[in-house]
């Protein structure tokens, strides 16, 4: 009899495929949102190496966006997965160690600039982790670190008039969002989001711990990530006019990768739920 696969494993291969694939397509026509400067900080031939350098990311996201599905069948292509997803994640994560991606204006770090796009590529160490080792008793902690980098730095950076102001058009065309501006300033509006994202990890974080806390955090944080995706239906700038991710767009593609962490969170609440009251049946019986 064919082992049925569970429906979260297909969520969470769907998340990295979908955002895999468009990466590789909007790639593969000339959009490198960061790539430039990549390669300056590995001293690279800008002119003469981007062309190959695209070339072979297009290549490497397409294969990430076919690899997961093959998972499904061959489940020992998992490690192969995890190497690529740590080829796709090393690069750009280590060119945020030079001063390319800070803004000099704001003191350089931790004030992050085009770093915001780069720090999303963690979460691909999560994952990758995850396919790794899928049965590691430290997987929750593991998944949680990148939401906690990312609305860490990035909530934090809300507080900032810089932040404030690049989040106009995004909220602005948002019908989620958008009303904010009709009670509040702009830097208001920026802080106030800012608070949420530094609220909903924090309730999070302590529902690793306490389990009471863990759907009120989860909730909160999915909600960003979520609200993140409806940009791409509500920005005008996330899609090119041939239909395929912009810069701005590649951006925001990233947090389907938060997504799939944020499900593998919740597997692990419910398993570790489900294990807990069975240990407990086991012990009174």
């Amino acid at each position: 009899m064919k082992k049925s696969v569970p429906l979260l494993s297909v969520v969470v291969i769907a998340c990295i495929s979908l955002s895999f694939a468009l990466l590789a397509l909007s790639s593969f026509t000339g959009v490198d949102a960061g790539l430039v400067k990549i390669l300056g900080f590995y001293q690279f031939n800008k002119e003469a190496d981007l062309p190959l350098v695209r070339q072979l990311s297009s290549i490497l996201f397409g294969l990430l966006a076919l690899l997961p599905w093959l998972t499904l069948r061959y489940g020992s292509l998992k490690k192969l997965l995890a190497l690529l997803l740590l080829l796709c994640a090393i690069p750009p994560l280590v060119s945020l160690t030079g001063s390319i991606h800070w803004i000099e204006s704001l003191g350089g770090f931790p004030a992050i600039g085009s770093g915001q796009g780069i720090i999303k590529y963690a979460a691909l160490l999560a994952l990758a982790w995850y396919f790794w080792r899928p049965e590691s008793k430290v997987q929750h902690w593991v998944q949680y670190a990148p939401v906690a980098l990312v609305l860490v730095w990035i909530g934090g950076m809300k507080f900032t008039q810089i932040e404030a102001e690049g989040i106009v058009d995004l909220v602005q065309s948002s019908p989620l969002m958008s009303w904010l501006y009709l009670l509040f300033d702009l830097q208001t509006t920026s802080n106030l989001i800012g608070i949420y994202d530094l609220l909903a990890l924090l309730l999070l974080g302590a529902g690793l711990q306490y389990r009471w806390l863990f759907l009120p955090g989860w909730l909160m944080c999915l909600a960003v990530f979520l609200t993140t995706q409806s940009f791409l239906l509500s920005f005008p700038g996330a899609f090119s006019a041939n239909g395929l991710l912009t810069a701005s767009g590649q951006f925001l593609i990233k947090d389907l990768w938060f997504i799939a962490s944020m499900l593998l969170l919740l597997n692990w609440y419910f398993t570790a739920d489900f294990t807990a009251k069975r240990q407990q049946q086991i012990s009174q019986s």
